[in-house]
């Protein structure tokens, strides 16, 4: 061949080749106008039509999985002029069977012949076929492209090129369809499952304006579905400073992109107004302009834990109040000076009116202050008790009308007053003589006004409370010294009840005793069921310096020592015994006082019994086995009596 020659022949392949390329772009150009504004099953059809055109077949389809790797369905096919009805068959004995396992398949020539269980094939005459897979995103064989027809298919690589990139498109719309499907049932089932769960939940903007809510959360908060556009959540918020600081927070937390997580906030119902506290867990999304929250009703926990806690204020101060020295028990004594008394208490027990009950120390004042709340209307309420004389100064003010979360050093939680846990029911004030001066105030305000202010609170509290005061002092000379004011003498003196010492109810001291000796024979364990006639003698003659109160510890005292049935109080157990004193003491012991009370008699010997032990309880020398008691007895006792263990001097 010469140069002329050669250069011909090259520019004719040159040109050949430069043709292929522009009607392989032309046919690229046609399939992209012609697929571009269409998807699904419009965009397949043109596929295969064009496609058709392209490679010079009279049949084309595209194929997908039909349920299992076994069987395929056509999603588009062009059957030689036109779109054909889709079709679905199984793979085995057919040409496609080797696609779909990932592998291009061509047969020139032959189909028919190759396949003879492919009676649909043998039957139009087809002689050649070409298929390649389809792969999704993740590299899995979704279905195939094939084209076939009667007459032969050479292989020609154009063909191939062009069947090629009608393959990637067709599998890239697969793959997005198949995608698209399964977002669209994920987006079903969370819908079902965010309308029908039995949790609230809502869907709302940064300025928490609802977009979407399910059924849960509308019946909560009473809300129709024309009620979620255009409602926000703030808009139900309890008008409480607290509550909406709380949620302030957690909105510009959200706003700033972080997970808040949980708080309790209070809402308001919208259809009734009505009080519901909810949990409430947020989480802002992605676009910084919504956040996903759920609600969590906890209305019924908050109302049952005000109530427990409320009772449980109530329990502890009654509980505190049976283990004193007369919870509950029954006012025994028939005396004429007694009658008087009980004639009194039924007097003013049915009206609201504010009793003074006077008397010496241990006359049994808080006996008269129960049977007066037990025999009034307010008798099904609590009856709340405050000695003013056990508190130190600092502390009656905040047990009187309770104090909130901070408002002095220790105040680590809320607590309510016995003043509010007395609503509806009785306040019993004993020692009132003792209440400092600046109480006083807030007192008479109380009594007059029926309202307070916790402390580090400005809020108003107002209770209905009735008020039974009780003092040993006098107030008279109390008001004249300047130490008690007077006109918070005047309101708590309204209807004043004197009670006799034991020393003027000789009468009642046989009941008395009898009573005592029942109480502490069944709390002790022990059959004592009689007094001798000498004890009770005894128990008549002396003068009970300690009223009703020493005579309870002078029977409990003979309960416990009593080895029968029948209790005895010997002479000198109503006499001090001189009192031990340690080894280290150097002065002289004193004398013997005849006239000291039991109660100091027992103070005393029980000082020297530990005193002489150096304070050992338990063990077989210790102060507990000496005094015939067990060791907790003692230590009740001990802390009764008011006994202090004194600094080692060594």
């Amino acid at each position: 061949m010469n140069d002329a020659s050669a250069s011909a022949t090259s520019g004719s392949d040159d040109a050949a080749v430069s043709m292929v390329l522009r009607d392989d772009v032309a046919v690229w150009a046609r399939l992209i106008e012609a697929t571009v504004r269409s998807t699904g099953e419009g965009f397949f059809q043109a596929l295969v039509r064009h496609l058709a055109a392209a490679v010079g077949a009279r049949y084309a389809f595209v194929a997908e999985f039909a349920g299992t790797n076994s069987r395929v369905r056509t999603v588009a096919f062009w059957n030689k002029d036109c779109i054909g009805a889709n079709v679905e068959w199984d793979l085995d004995g057919t040409p496609c069977q080797d696609v779909v396992r990932g592998q291009v398949c061509h047969h020139p020539i032959g189909v028919a012949h190759k396949f003879p269980h492919d009676q649909p094939l043998v039957a139009m005459g087809i002689e050649s076929y070409l298929g390649v897979p389809l792969r999704d995103s993740q590299g899995h064989t979704v279905g195939h492209l094939a084209v076939f027809d009667e007459r032969p298919m050479p292989e020609e690589p154009r063909r191939m090129h062009v069947f090629r990139l009608f393959a990637e498109r067709a599998a890239a719309e697969l793959d997005r369809l198949r995608i698209e499907a399964r977002l669209r049932q994920s987006e079903e089932r969370l819908r079902d499952l965010f309308d029908e769960a039995p949790i609230p939940y809502v869907y709302e903007d940064t300025d928490t304006r609802f977009v979407r809510a399910n059924q849960a959360f509308m019946k909560l908060l009473g809300l129709s579905p024309t009620d979620i556009p255009g409602t926000t959540g703030i808009s139900l918020l309890a008008e409480v400073p607290e509550v909406q600081d709380r949620l302030q927070l957690s909105l510009a937390a959200e706003q700033a992109g972080h997970e808040f997580g949980c708080i309790e906030i209070e809402l308001r119902r919208k259809d009734n107004g009505q009080s519901v506290w909810v949990q409430r867990w947020s989480r802002p999304e992605p676009d910084g302009k919504h956040t996903r929250t759920m609600i969590v009703d906890i209305t019924a926990q908050v109302l049952a834990e005000r109530e427990r806690a409320r009772l449980q204020q109530q329990n502890t101060y009654l509980r505190e109040e049976i283990k004193t020295e007369y919870g509950f028990e029954e006012i025994v004594g028939r005396s004429p000076c007694l009658r008087q008394v009980l004639s009194r208490v039924a007097q003013v027990a049915t009206t609201d009116a504010t009793v003074l009950l006077t008397g010496e120390t241990g006359t049994g004042k808080e006996i008269i202050a129960r049977a007066i709340h037990d025999t009034s209307r307010r008798k099904d309420r609590p009856l709340i008790k405050l000695n003013c004389a056990a508190l130190p100064t600092g502390l009656i003010e905040s047990e009187l009308f309770g104090h909130e979360k901070g408002a002095f050093t220790g105040a680590l939680e809320r607590r309510p007053g016995r003043f509010a846990l007395a609503d509806g029911g009785t306040i019993f004030l004993d020692e009132i003589g003792d209440i400092p001066a600046d109480v006083q105030v807030r007192l008479l305000r109380v009594l007059q006004e029926h309202e307070f202010e916790p402390v580090g609170s400005p809020k108003t509290v107002r209770v209905d409370v009735r008020v039974i005061a009780a003092t040993n002092k006098d107030l008279h000379q109390a008001v004249a010294d300047g130490s008690f004011r007077a006109d918070l003498f005047y309101r708590l003196n309204v209807f004043p009840i004197e009670l006799p010492p034991l020393r003027e109810r000789h009468e009642d001291i046989p009941l008395l005793s009898q009573h005592f000796m029942a109480k502490y024979s069944a709390r002790f364990g022990k059959r004592i069921d009689k007094i001798t006639p000498e004890t009770m003698q005894r128990l008549i003659d002396y003068p009970w310096p300690g009223n009703i109160r020493e005579l309870e510890n002078v029977i409990e005292r003979a309960v416990i020592l009593s080895a029968d049935t029948t209790l005895d109080v010997e002479a000198h157990s109503l006499r001090a015994p001189a009192p031990r004193v340690s080894a280290k003491a150097t002065a002289p012991p004193p004398a013997i006082d005849h006239d000291l009370t039991m109660e100091e008699s027992e103070r005393r010997h029980v000082l020297a019994t530990l005193d002489k032990t150096r304070w050992v309880i338990d063990g077989p020398k210790g102060a507990a086995k000496v005094l015939g008691l067990h060791p907790n007895t003692l230590r009740s006792r001990i802390k009764k009596l008011g006994l202090q263990r004194p600094h080692d001097d060594s």
